[in-house]
């Protein structure tokens, strides 16, 4: 007995990026869930983006006043504060953490950037 090419790979399970074989249902459930990430990925990005604008107005406010750009105990209460808040919201707070941190440098570099100008 001989078997078609088509024969063969209709038996193998789809692979990723390939919706043939699943469930129509799944696949809407799997685009809605992806628009969802997709809508809270774009809000992540405007939240950043002001939260931003208002640090690069702290550095320039530092900046006038001769303020050292990191403030390592408002960086410390920042860090704790976040930590609560990801433990409260069933996130790990190691990552939240994490997160926090590589703002905080961002934020670090803008502010010696600011002052040197």
């Amino acid at each position: 007995m001989t078997h078609s090419m088509s024969d063969h790979t209709a038996a193998q399970p789809a692979t990723p990026g390939d919706p043939e074989g699943i469930d129509p249902s799944v696949l809407d459930e799997l685009t809605r869930l992806r628009d969802s990430i997709d809508n809270i990925d774009a809000a992540v990005v405007h939240m950043l983006a002001e939260r931003f604008k208002c640090t690069q107005q702290v550095g320039h406010l530092k900046a006038a006043h001769r303020l050292p750009p990191a403030d390592p105990a408002r960086e410390a209460r920042q860090i704790t504060r976040l930590r609560q808040l990801a433990e409260s919201a069933k996130l790990d707070p190691g990552f939240a953490e994490k997160l926090l941190n590589f703002i905080i440098a961002e934020v670090i570099r803008h502010h010696e950037t600011i002052a040197r100008t």
